[in-house]
């Protein structure tokens, strides 16, 4: 009776910190903190970095991978344990900083179709000098724009809207608009669409012929 009412039921118990090491390790995190020689709580922290990592016994030599336990264990204890660590100890403060936002990869979210490297293929063109090189090269980026347009919309698209949109991605400093430029036909570049779905569909029903007639065990 008395082994029944000194059962210890886990709504009971302290959440654990770090639960993939278990209770019994938090146990000894928090024997540790309770230790009032300095020395023989040093002895304790080395022994604990001992077991964890037995845990990974590949890994344990490796420096950056004690520097790990060695943090996991000063979280275990709530950064309450005063021991010596071989590495710079990790405050609260530090764990709980929160890191700095990372910026938007793509500068033109209201033309995600076009995709980044039409953007750095834009700042290559503006930094050539003007001549038939970098007229070429605008050309080429109006056309491709034009091929991704497509392959988004899967309709049509009027030249004057690619040279419009060319014009703000540059800041203003391609403007097809002005020249007597003439882009590559839209049902060209739908006709290669087209055939690139019709292929892509023939061969997965190919596959599904061919299989048809397998047995399968």
């Amino acid at each position: 009776m008395n082994l029944v009412e000194n059962l210890e039921y886990n709504t009971e118990r302290s959440q654990l910190i770090i639960p993939e090491y278990g209770r019994h390790f938090q146990k000894m995190v928090d024997h540790a903190v309770s230790i009032a020689d300095r020395d023989e709580r040093n002895k304790v922290a080395q022994s604990i970095i001992s077991v964890m990592g037995n845990l990974q016994p590949h890994l344990r030599d490796v420096p950056d991978f004690q520097h790990k336990l060695w943090d996991q264990l000063f979280i275990m204890s709530d950064f309450k344990l005063d021991v010596d660590s071989p590495f710079p100890i990790t405050t609260k403060e530090m764990l709980q900083e929160r890191p700095e936002p990372l910026e938007y990869p793509q500068n033109f979210p209201k033309y995600r179709f076009y995709g980044n490297n039409i953007k750095r293929m834009i700042d290559v063109a503006i930094s050539w000098e003007k001549g038939d090189m970098r007229e070429g090269l605008e050309y080429a980026i109006a056309n491709h724009m034009k091929k991704c347009y497509l392959n988004w919309n899967k309709d049509t698209v009027e030249d004057y809207v690619i040279f419009k949109h060319l014009l703000e991605l540059s800041d203003g400093q391609i403007d097809l608009a002005s020249a007597d430029i003439t882009l590559t036909d839209s049902s060209l570049f739908l006709k290669n669409i087209s055939s690139k779905s019709n292929s892509r569909n023939t061969g997965g029903k190919k596959n599904q012929r061919n299989n048809r007639g397998k047995k399968r065990y």
